[in-house]
């Protein structure tokens, strides 16, 4: 028995010193990549002229504004979309088609969309809405920001809504509770910070998004509210200026970066403490 404890510590040590050095390796090039971005970025960050003056030619000093506007309208009209077409998906997975074939195939195919590449959704909104209007437009990049919400929020929304107990359910119907009362009042109601967690997890994801945006939206170099029109948005701005040979517009691409990195960390911050505070 002794001999058969030796060899278990032995195994744990090995092991647990494998896992250290994969944790401190991960840990490192994270710390190296965000320690660049911000030293790279920070002093754009600091610069008041970053948050209120538009995307300037080369040479030229200026802003982000007009970037910013445009990502948090196409993000914004995106979530509006995709979050009640995500949240009812997941309601009926969850609620009313559980044990059918069709709940067994919405999952899967909602699972293959969860994991596709961006860039394909981006080509699918070109194909069938850009190409036939024959002009870039912002309700094309809100579109396929949609399309990329809708899998993530079909997912959280079907998850917590099963974790809900079925005393729950069955007492409001023992009640007399109408099927959809019941789920309004009661099983949104358990699961309502599950929600809300998958919804900021979707902004998160889409703050970044930068190929469905290049072949919708695209990009404008002016202050512009059309959403019917090319629309200025920040990841699409930070690769146009990061693929410049201009110094200036390398300082601004490295500032947007390190404020999306920032908006992405607070949302899943928030995030997190809503699913800590529910458990």
């Amino acid at each position: 028995m002794n001999a058969v404890y030796a060899a278990r510590k032995r195994t744990n040590a090995v092991l647990l010193t494998i896992s250290g050095f994969a944790v401190a390796f991960g840990l490192f090039w994270l710390a190296w990549i965000l320690g660049t971005l911000f030293y790279e970025g920070g002093h754009a960050l600091a610069r008041a002229t970053l948050y209120y003056e538009m995307t300037p030619p080369p040479g030229a000093d200026g802003g982000l504004a007009n970037a910013l506007l445009g990502s948090g309208v196409l993000i914004f009209v995106g979530t509006l979309i995709g979050t009640p077409v995500g949240i009812l998906a997941g309601t009926y997975l969850a609620e009313y088609g559980r044990g059918g074939w069709l709940t067994g195939a919405t999952r899967f195919l909602n699972d293959v969309l969860l994991s596709a590449p961006s860039i394909v959704i981006g080509l699918f909104v070109y194909s069938v809405y850009v190409a036939r209007v024959r002009h870039f437009s912002g309700w094309a990049g809100a579109c396929a920001l949609a399309l990329i919400v809708v899998p993530v929020v079909v997912r959280t929304t079907d998850d917590m809504l099963k974790l809900v107990p079925n005393s729950l359910r069955e007492a409001a119907i023992a009640l007399g509770c109408p099927t959809w009362k019941m789920i309004v009042t009661v099983s949104y109601r358990a699961a309502r910070t599950g929600i809300v967690t998958g919804i900021l997890l979707a902004v998160a994801r889409i703050s970044g998004e930068t190929a469905p945006l290049l072949f919708t939206a695209l990009n404008n170099q002016f202050w512009s509210t059309n959403m019917n029109a090319p629309m200025s948005n920040l990841p699409t701005v930070i690769f146009q200026f990061a693929m410049s040979p201009y110094e200036d517009w390398h300082r601004l691409a490295w500032g947007g970066a390190a404020l999306i990195t920032l908006a992405v960390l607070t949302l899943n911050i928030v995030a997190r403490s809503l699913f800590q505070k529910k458990d």
